[in-house]
């Protein structure tokens, strides 16, 4: 796999078991490129080594006085220097395309995993913790798959240069022998306090992402309150935390450094006092000296790589650790289907709950839990989060079907959409049927007033459609937001559309309207509204009322207003006191309804007046 050929046409099923394990299962993933990484890191690493036999060969021929051999220790550097050059070029490109090639695999698993889950995922999972993976922990997790064939290039190398060295010089190299195996674990001991203040940053450091994200979500609201000094205390107080555990990390590290650099230095020194002594009696040649000497030097460039490769592996375990977390999560349902692809369509059912919404008409669900509400909408999409009756659309099992196709057939409007920075018209270009055109959305929408106010922030956009919304779209207010949220779901035409409270932001005279331009736009389809707006549920074709998980009462919103309490003291929220002042008879054995006949009185004005 190359760069250029990125993104892959399928990431693979990763072994989310563990850290360790998701890190192995990406290195066997592109083993070619490893493979080819290690031959590059073999020819870079000999290239450097073979240069102190080079040398010594050059300096004990000057010796020798002789010509021949000098000429060929010339030859022989130039060979190794030219390998040098193409072993370290190739082996840095090879090493790069490792790199990037496994973050983006770790991307795409992500993006898989998150598309599946859906909005199951940020209730799961933290969303700070999420955006840490896909961002910080995908390098760190890059860096260790990359880093292990060079670090094995680097330890095949120092072993055979121990074996040259002994071949070539038994006194010296068997020093050398001895000497680098030390120098290599001298460092173990040290590893594992490195790697557990390792983790205490990492842990800090996602838990100070979280807390930003969070308060740059919540900002607008915060400062309605007035509390953004306190959550930018915390977020300074947390930042401060997360400073001094990379010190600490910083610290450790710097003396594992520190112990790379002593070590080499004093074997350093122990082969040149005991190559001298030798050299005095006669036991080894100067030529032999130099190379000998020459190749502890050299070695401690590969020696570094055993730092490196304890330092990528202790960044990237608990990065390796939170990402096998997230892609170990699983749907309730399965995501490929028993089924083909299909197109169902007919009255949507929930065995469970009894809820049925016919098809072609506007259904309004009551529900005096919002929780409920919203796991109940969750079902009716096929986005179950835990096993169950499946929902049935024309009778077939949505959980049977293929995921696309269970989302083209029925779509879900969260209470809280989100809207992604861009044009208006970008916004609007989603996969739709075409049979709605987008202006004709926004109008059902009544989003009049926020086209106006995008081109007003807008400077060079003279039709509505080009003006840019923002991140989430902050510059806009909450009911702004619903409006062009609910236009987006408008747009698609899906054969069944769910609205979660799609107007719980917004005043009553323009969700009167909105109402009124929802039923006249999705006529002959199917919707289905959460809601306990009295405006929208006078304007269903059928109203169901939820108690306890299972439908308690169905019929139109008047209807069940005079004859159900507990639908009453959901959609009037009345008090305790006033569902009893109600239900007590009158004079002639008449529940007294005063209250709630005024109430009536008062939406039938609003309407009027919208």
């Amino acid at each position: 796999m190359q760069i250029q050929d990125l993104p892959f046409p399928d990431p693979g099923a990763p072994d989310a078991r563990s850290g360790p394990r998701f890190l192995w299962w990406l290195f066997r993933n592109q083993l070619s490129g490893q493979l080819k990484s290690l031959a590059w890191g073999l020819l870079h690493f000999a290239s450097v080594a073979s240069l102190p036999f080079c040398v010594g060969v050059a300096v004990q021929a000057a010796v020798d006085r002789s010509g021949g051999r000098l000429a060929l220790a010339g030859g022989l550097m130039a060979l190794a220097c030219a390998g040098n050059a193409i072993g370290d070029t190739f082996l840095h490109r090879a090493a790069v395309t490792n790199w990037i090639t496994a973050a983006a695999r770790v991307q795409q698993l992500l993006a898989r995993k998150a598309a599946a889950l859906g909005s199951a995922l940020t209730r799961r999972v933290a969303a700070g913790e999420v955006v840490a993976v896909s961002t910080g922990d995908v390098e760190k997790i890059g860096w260790f798959v990359e880093a292990l064939s060079r670090f094995t290039a680097a330890a095949v190398t120092i072993v055979l240069v121990c074996v040259g060295l002994v071949v070539y010089q038994p006194a010296l190299g068997a020093v050398v022998a001895v000497g680098l195996p030390v120098l290599a674990i001298a460092v173990l001991p040290l590893l594992p306090r490195a790697t557990r203040r390792a983790d205490v940053q990492r842990e800090k450091a996602g838990r100070a992402t979280e807390l930003a994200s969070d308060t740059v979500a919540g900002l607008r609201v915060l400062r309605g309150i007035g509390g953004e000094e306190l959550f930018l205390d915390r977020y300074r107080r947390a930042s401060q935390e997360v400073r001094h555990a990379a010190v600490r990390s910083a610290r450790m590290w710097a003396l594992i450094a520190a112990i790379q650099v002593l070590l080499p230095g004093i074997l350093l020194i122990t082969v040149v006092w005991y190559g001298i002594h030798l050299a005095r009696e006669g036991r080894i040649a100067v030529g032999e000296l130099v190379t000998v000497y020459s190749s502890v030097m050299v070695l401690t460039y590969p020696l570094r790589h055993f730092e490196e490769i304890a330092m990528a592996y202790s960044f990237s375990r608990p990065s390796a650790k939170r990402a096998s977390r997230v892609l170990s999560l699983e749907r309730a349902t399965d995501t490929t289907g028993s089924r083909g692809a299909e197109n169902p369509s007919g009255d949507l059912y929930d065995p469970a709950t009894g809820l049925l919404a016919p098809a072609g008409r506007l259904t309004a669900v009551v529900c005096g839990d919002p929780d409920a509400a919203g796991r109940l909408a969750e079902r009716l999409g096929g986005h179950a989060s835990e096993q169950g009756t499946p929902v049935l659309l024309g009778g077939v099992p949505l959980d049977e079907l293929p995921l696309d196709s269970a989302r083209r057939a029925v779509l879900v409007q969260d209470k809280d959409p989100v809207l992604l920075s861009g044009t208006l018209r970008e916004l609007l270009d989603v996969p739709a049927s075409g049979a709605v055109d987008p202006r004709d959305a926004l109008d059902a929408a009544q989003c009049g007033d926020v086209l106006a106010a995008l081109v007003q922030g807008s400077v060079d956009a003279a039709d509505p459609m080009d003006a840019r919304i923002t991140e989430r779209g902050r510059s806009l207010s909450g009911g702004q937001r619903q409006r062009l949220a609910l236009a987006r779901s408008l747009v698609t035409d899906p054969e069944v559309l769910v609205l979660d409270e799609p107007t719980s932001a917004v005043d009553s005279h323009t969700e009167a309207r909105i109402a009124q331009g929802v039923r006249e736009l999705r006529a002959r389809r199917t919707t289905v509204v959460f809601t306990s707006s009295p405006l929208l549920l006078d304007r269903a074709d059928r109203v169901v009322f939820l108690h306890d998980g299972t439908v308690a009462a169905v019929g139109d919103h008047r209807a069940l207003v005079r004859a159900e309490p507990r639908y009453r003291a959901v959609v009037t929220r009345e008090t305790e006191d006033e569902a009893a002042r109600a239900e007590v008879p009158d004079e002639d054995g008449v529940l007294r309804e005063d209250e709630v006949l005024h109430r009536l009185e008062q939406l039938e004005e609003i309407e009027e007046t919208a």
